[in-house]
């Protein structure tokens, strides 16, 4: 692609502009719903809330992302040559790589050990979120792929242009992966463990698909789950009032900070989320003698209840898989939802009737030593992922056969 540049950091090839922004409000909220999938009344690709105009602006607003925090926003926005916004990916500078879920320091320390300068860098996710959704998005009625094509391209250029030692997808879909692999990205494998409603009616209707062990196994933990007078709640909506808000913020720093130091989000994207996006998220509730213990939050989308963060004030016997998993799978069922996304890693999901999932993320390196070595890397992890995905399905909880009784 050839290119010219500007201050507003505009790069074009004739059929397309591309412009780097400092924010997402450089975008009006109907463009980025056009091209992002990101408004309910869009039927073309399921509602995710995560590429919502909102869920960005809120991180944005509340400083969880900003220069400071390690996340300078620098999205790129594709025009035509008259203006019309066509795409966007949603992008950040990057001075570290915390939040990001697909580790890369290993290749920043064999880097800057042979005397190279690998951050900044550049990545292209919805930050703090492991949930695969679109990052190459582009809006209705124009040539998807073309335009994929042209976001792939500028983000390489882009990499150059500024002289950072890398771009990084992570989470991507496969339509975005085709296009980051055909301009050169080397494609990067990691797995999940997501729950898969296949049409059940009821959670007993989904033991009957575990073998008889695993199901008394699963009924026992639930039960012990809530021995202590235990009590689940779920607030969605107008239930998510500051207090509770309150209650699980509390959770979520205490977690946090024993777990890796300094949690990323604030008070006040809470209070924001619980504004602006309250029918999108759920939060799943402990009480003991009349107060909130423990709490998850998850964001619903067309299809899938995303879990995100936990936390607790009591430590409980199998209380975190009740109110992270079990409840989730719960809810599923009942608002007919096709998937639970349960986060990051975490084999300990497979026994509670979550399947492995491969996910997927596309990197730009831009030194040829550093590209090629991470290229011999990436080719050895791909083929273990594979392999243990293989023997995690093989190992699942499933009735394998007729012979396992239903209950």
């Amino acid at each position: 692609m050839d290119s010219e540049s500007d201050g507003q950091g505009k790069q074009a090839d004739g059929q397309y502009v591309i412009r780097t922004v400092d924010s997402i409000n450089a975008f009006s909220r109907d463009e980025w719903d056009r091209f992002s999938g990101a408004s309910r009344c869009v039927s073309e690709r399921p509602y995710n809330p995560f590429v919502s105009f909102d869920f960005l602006n809120i991180l944005e607003e509340s400083g969880c992302v900003s220069r400071r925090a390690g996340w300078q926003p620098h999205h790129l926005r594709l025009e035509a040559p008259d203006g019309a916004v066509l795409g966007a990916v949603p992008c950040y500078v990057k001075s570290h790589s915390q939040g990001e879920y697909v580790f890369d320091h290993g290749w920043a320390d064999a880097y800057e050990r042979a005397g190279g300068q690998y951050y900044p860098k550049l990545q292209a996710s919805v930050p703090f979120t492991p949930a695969t959704g679109p990052r190459l998005l582009a809006a209705q009625g124009v040539n998807a792929n073309a335009a994929r094509a042209a976001l792939a391209s500028g983000l390489k250029l882009l990499t150059d242009r500024l002289g950072v030692s890398s771009t990084h997808v992570t989470f991507a879909e496969q339509d975005d992966m085709t296009a980051l692999e055909s301009a050169g990205f080397l494609a990067r494998t990691d797995q999940q463990f997501h729950f898969f409603n296949e049409g059940f009616s009821n959670y007993d209707d989904f033991l009957a698909t575990l073998a008889s062990r695993k199901r008394k196994a699963m009924k026992k933990e639930r039960r012990e789950a809530v021995a202590n007078d235990i009590s689940i709640d779920w607030l969605t909506g107008s239930d998510l009032t500051e207090r509770a808000w309150d209650d699980f913020f509390a959770f979520y720093m205490d977690t946090g900070s024993r777990k890796w130091g300094r949690p990323y989000l604030n008070r006040k994207f809470f209070s924001l989320i619980g504004e602006r996006m309250r029918d999108d998220v759920l939060l799943v509730m402990a009480k003991r003698n009349g107060r909130y213990i423990a709490g998850a939050i998850n964001f619903i989308g067309s299809d899938t209840l995303f879990g995100r963060n936990w936390g607790c004030i009591e430590d409980h016997p199998f209380l975190h898989f009740e109110v992270c998993y079990h409840q989730a799978i719960d809810f599923a069922i009942e608002k007919g939802l096709k998937v639970v996304e349960a986060g990051a890693q975490g084999e300990h999901k497979l026994a509670r009737g979550y399947r492995p999932v491969t996910t997927h993320s596309a990197h730009y390196i831009s030194h040829p030593g550093l590209r090629n070595a991470v290229a011999e890397y990436l080719e050895r992890e791909r083929r273990e992922v594979e392999r243990m995905s293989e023997y995690l399905e093989e190992h699942g909880p499933f009735r394998k056969t007729d012979n396992d009784p239903a209950p």
